[in-house]
């Protein structure tokens, strides 16, 4: 593979190559029975350059098509799209709207924050829907639309007691940073740090085996 390991860039042969390794990893009896994992959770992070967002998009939409023609069930869950099924479902979504001239910033951040808290609503719709599908991979997308209210190592941390029967792939637009010294962290948009998180593998530097 030719991209970056910490952040696939999708220029020119790299796409297709990109497309590959993914088909081939996440299609595999081995990813798809979670083997080699070593006791971890079976999550796993896409870094991608956040500036091919356009380009991550269509590639993601020809992946999708073919684990489906393998017949392999993705279930997606969009941060941004739950967010706002949350925000619709409380009725806050439009007084939002409404009043966002007139509210001062910090009052809408934190009430958006309170709201769409990952331990207490997000996660526990994510894992209603997991519960209510039949699914052999789940996709975690939207991470970007969703910062600063959401951050991902937070559904990730809290995903982890119900999102462990089948592997996680989160499309993340930044860079997946593993130090010796400082550990492992999530890049968001390849400049800020989101925090800590050394529990999920790096899918772009999985070769044949976890």
């Amino acid at each position: 593979m030719s991209f970056n390991a910490s952040s696939a860039d999708l220029k020119g042969s790299n796409a297709k190559e990109l497309l590959d390794h993914l088909f081939n990893t996440i299609s595999s009896k081995q990813f798809l029975s979670m083997q080699g994992l070593n006791n971890e959770v079976p999550f796993f992070i896409c870094p991608y350059n956040s500036e091919q967002a356009v380009d991550m998009k269509r590639l993601y939409s020809q992946l999708c098509k073919k684990l489906d023609q393998k017949s392999i069930k993705v279930l997606e869950i969009n941060l941004y799209d739950l967010c706002i099924e949350i925000l619709s479902d409380r009725n806050l979504l439009h007084r939002i709207f409404e009043k966002e001239h007139s509210m001062p910033k910090r009052q809408i951040r934190e009430t958006l924050k309170n709201t769409l808290d990952p331990e207490r609503h997000l996660v526990p719709l994510i894992s209603a829907k997991i519960d209510k599908n039949e699914f052999d991979v789940l996709f975690l997308t939207g991470i970007g639309e969703v910062f600063p209210y959401i951050r991902s190592h937070n559904v990730l941390n809290n995903l982890q007691s119900s999102a462990k029967e089948k592997p996680t792939v989160m499309f993340f637009p930044g860079s997946y940073q593993h130090e010796l010294a400082t550990g492992a962290s999530l890049d968001l948009f390849g400049k800020l740090q989101d925090d800590k998180y050394y529990r999920a593998f790096n899918i772009l530097t999985i070769k044949g085996s976890l």
